[in-house]
């Protein structure tokens, strides 16, 4: 195939030209036709603008720190030889015979000092072809400058990225005292959940919220490998999903000829191990839910569910207030965050209360007497348009949801559901008609559902059987009766508890998040226009 535009052969036509009349168009912004004759001309001048690789002896904090170290022990000036690091061009200030550029790498920043006399090779052509977040590699010594900035002396320049659309890089202010203020380029929200990849590059604050967040899922499995759980995997692709309230994401297995379901939770195959003799087993992984999108939820999250025999759902309450505040201790030095405004306090142990009761304070109606009339008329009044349409359990849940848990801001174990309520959850010692069961409420928003595990495979057929007369009358987020799970349960499941953690939520209440969207790396979002 031959390009219209140039004659050129071509595997592919982009836009109806090959893909370097493309760049080249006029109808390309004026900065990527710039950087596109950049490259052509280090292309002329054989330079490779892609580099294959680049032997660093230091990231860019390492060198900072190295050198300091170095002046620290010596007496005069300090000069840190044979040093190599790279990292993206953030700013550059040309001098003619010299330039003067700041580079930054995942965690740190560094200036370099290019002069043209001194650089070797390709060094000098380079320094005329250079832009805004490109990516070098440079070899020098690293020295304090006159005006008291850590700098490499630059002896070779490698060019290892060209960039070929400029990144939103913000301005810089230094402030009487010293201080460096970063005013971003990339304000627009929805832009940078779209281009996370140029947010990320920009934004230090936004590639520390996802540090913490690694960290934060590290420090779960020390703590919960310490403590003789084991990590396994199981099935995202399921027959028949369950373990939760929730519409699954469907699809097909042409080999099987099979309807497929994402998992809407883990805790189903999860307790099968349990009954395998695998009696403290835990679980981080993804989610799907086929569900609205707001500031708590997103179609695709992460959990961490744990199960462990011989436990009832006290034990994972204690379990519970203990991980989370050791974890938070661990990874952020505090159990005390900011977020929303409103000073949250982890530290264990966490405030109880059942949930009837919490129901009663907050609706002034009582659980067992209000009848489904008067439950729906308080729904309509916070805002339930839909609650014509909406069983006595959704109802309930909707009406605790709006006006108990968005009064909770220190963590509370809201405890004692309705059995209805909790398919998967033993009933209540002494109170049948409550499960034991308990949400971790915090910041409004749930963190943590848990129960004593319904282990009587008799009950928990008659639940599922119940659930499946539940979405046979149009509830299509109950369950369906899953044989094979009843099945495993004849086997005999010891006393179980177990429990599921939103990764998401933790995240956003320890880094002050408060929307999902913000700790997800990728969030779902409605199409752009004009993409299907």
């Amino acid at each position: 195939m031959n390009c219209p535009s140039c004659g050129a052969s071509t595997p592919g036509l982009r836009d109806g030209v090959c893909v370097s009349c493309w760049y080249a168009s006029e109808e390309r912004p004026k900065p990527i036709r710039d950087r596109f004759a950049k490259l052509a001309r280090l292309r002329e001048l054989g330079v490779d603008p892609y580099a294959y690789t680049f032997d660093r002896s230091h990231d860019l904090h390492e060198a900072f720190a190295a050198f300091e170290r170095l002046e620290e022990a010596g007496d005069g000036a300090a000069e840190l030889e044979g040093v190599r690091v790279a990292g993206r061009i953030l700013s550059y200030r040309d001098l003619g015979g010299s330039a003067f550029a700041h580079m930054g790498d995942r965690d740190g920043r560094l200036q370099i000092h290019l002069r043209r006399n001194l650089l070797g090779g390709e060094g000098p052509a380079l320094m005329d072809l250079l832009d805004l977040g490109d990516w070098v590699g440079v070899e020098g010594a690293v020295f304090r400058t006159r005006r008291g900035e850590v700098t490499v002396r630059a002896e070779s320049l490698t060019l290892l990225a060209k960039t070929l659309r400029p990144l939103p890089f913000g301005k810089e202010e230094i402030t009487g005292d010293g201080r460096r203020i970063v005013h971003s380029g990339f304000s627009d929200q929805a832009a940078r959940y779209r281009q996370r990849v140029a947010d990320l590059a920009v934004n230090p604050e936004v590639r520390k919220v996802f540090r913490i967040r690694s960290r934060l899922t590290t420090a779960f499995r020390n703590w919960l490998d310490a403590r003789g759980f084991l990590e396994v995997e199981t099935p995202v692709l399921q027959p028949l999903y369950g373990g939760a309230l929730a519409r699954p994401f469907s699809t097909h297995h042409h080999s099987l000829d099979r309807k497929m379901f994402l998992r809407i939770a883990d805790e189903l195959y999860l307790k099968r191990l349990i009954v395998g003799n695998l009696d403290r087993v835990y679980e981080i992984g993804h989610d799907f839910r086929n569900e609205g999108i707001d500031r708590t939820h997103n179609p695709e999250f992460t959990m961490l569910e744990l199960y462990f025999a011989f436990a009832d759902y006290e034990d994972v309450m204690r379990l519970t207030e203990t991980m989370v505040s050791d974890v938070a201790r661990e990874v952020m030095g505090t159990t005390r965050f900011e977020y929303d405004g409103t000073e949250v306090d982890l530290t264990a142990p966490w405030g109880r209360i059942r949930w009837d009761e919490a129901f009663a304070e907050a609706t002034g109606l009582d659980l067992w007497t209000a009848g489904d009339d008067q439950l729906r008329a308080l729904a309509k009044q916070v805002g339930r348009a839909d609650s014509d349409d909406l069983s006595r359990l959704q109802l309930l849940d909707t009406l605790f949801s709006d006006l108990v848990e968005d009064r909770i801001t220190d963590p509370v174990f809201v405890y004692g559901h309705p059995i209805e309520m909790s398919p998967l959850a033993k009933p209540k010692r002494g109170e049948p008609a409550l499960a034991e069961r308990f949400e971790a409420i915090v910041c409004g928003f749930e963190l943590v559902n848990a129960f004593s595990e319904l282990n009587d495979p008799i009950d928990q057929w008659n639940r599922f059987a119940a659930q499946q007369r539940l979405r046979e009358a149009g509830d299509q987020e109950a369950m369906e009766i899953d044989e094979d799970y009843v099945r495993a349960l004849e086997y005999g499941l010891p006393p179980t508890g177990g429990f599921g953690l939103g990764i998401d939520r933790l995240v956003m209440l320890m880094t002050g998040q408060t929307s999902i969207r913000d700790v997800v790396l990728f969030p779902m979002l409605r199409p752009e226009e004009g993409t299907s």
